[in-house]
């Protein structure tokens, strides 16, 4: 038996008017049609539902058991299209998503993840922290819908990767660094002073490891060779916060984004590298196009939104 929720609701109508014609009335039907469809309830229920009277109608034992069960039913089927249509509209749903240490620094990850929250509260949301070849993998075999991090040396198929802003990388010193003398750290990122590749080449190294930040790593041995210069990997950690640390123990030196300042214990003294050697680290949004996810499309957008906002503020400072 597959009762019809249309029967129910006329069900419904009649036992809270009291009046077959005045339910008829609310129904935009006409009484007769309205009691041939209660009657059809009563044979498939297998029960009469309503008592008639002159002036109206009066439940049943039956009816009385009836109404509670029946409100309960075209509830939760009103609420049953109203959740799909919000998980249609991208309003509802899940996404998991994954982000680099240095990607989680800059405020975009922040402001997206607070962001995408407000607007779409019925959507729960899952983060988790991983090096960037992690991320493309989780991406691409559908652990994660979507992932933030750097830069990327290529693409694999199947994928879309967004670069949302552009910043610039800074080399990284230890604090008591005889360059870092008089170094402000107070100093917003425009004043900061200027260094040249060439007068660190000497020192060791520290970067993270090419599967953590593939791109990255790639843009400042290019832009060595492209000087001239050779440089001694010291070291290379799984993550950008380490790197940081080994520069302010004195262990080397370094270069991360401009977001990277001020995430340190305050024993790195940053500088803007020279005009011809800037090298810039971009937030690289990477997703699987997915028909019928709609929550990752409206993530994608909001992303794409906030990104401009950013990347034009940063421009008119």
């Amino acid at each position: 038996m597959a009762t019809d929720l249309r029967h129910l609701r006329y069900f419904l109508a009649v036992a809270d008017a009291g009046h077959m014609t005045r339910a008829a009335g609310k129904l935009g039907l006409q009484q007769p049609p309205l009691s041939m469809q209660i009657r059809a309830l009563e044979a498939e229920l297998g029960c009469v539902l309503f008592e008639r009277l002159p002036r109206g109608v009066a439940l049943t034992a039956a009816g009385e058991r009836l109404l509670p069960l029946a409100r309960r039913l075209v509830d939760d089927a009103a609420q049953l299209v109203d959740t799909m249509r919000r998980v249609s509209a991208g309003m509802a749903g899940e996404l998991t998503l994954g982000f680099t240490s240095s990607a989680s620094a800059h405020a975009l990850t922040p402001r997206l993840l607070r962001a995408q929250r407000q607007a779409y509260p019925d959507v729960h949301t899952s983060v988790r922290e991983h090096n960037a070849a992690e991320i493309m993998e989780q991406v691409r075999t559908g652990a994660l819908d979507a992932g933030l991090l750097r830069r990327l040396v290529q693409a694999p198929d199947g994928l879309r990767c967004d670069v949302l802003l552009e910043e610039d990388m800074l080399l990284a010193l230890p604090l008591d660094h005889p360059r870092a003398r008089g170094y402000d750290a107070d100093a917003p990122l425009a004043r900061l002073p200027t260094l040249a590749l060439a007068h660190v080449a000497d020192e060791p190294f520290i970067l993270v490891r090419r599967p953590g930040a593939p791109g990255m790593y790639a843009d400042l041995l290019a832009r060595l060779a492209e000087l001239g210069l050779q440089v001694r990997i010291a070291a290379e950690v799984e993550r950008m916060m380490t790197n940081l640390n080994l520069v302010a123990a004195g262990a080397g030196v370094s270069v991360v984004p401009a977001s990277m300042r001020g995430k340190d214990s305050g024993g790195v003294a940053y500088f803007r590298m020279r005009a011809r050697e800037r090298l810039t680290a971009p937030i690289t949004l990477v997703y699987r196009p997915q028909p019928g996810h709609p929550a990752l499309d409206a993530l994608v957008a909001l992303a794409h939104r906030l990104g401009a906002q950013t990347q034009a503020r940063r421009a008119a400072t």
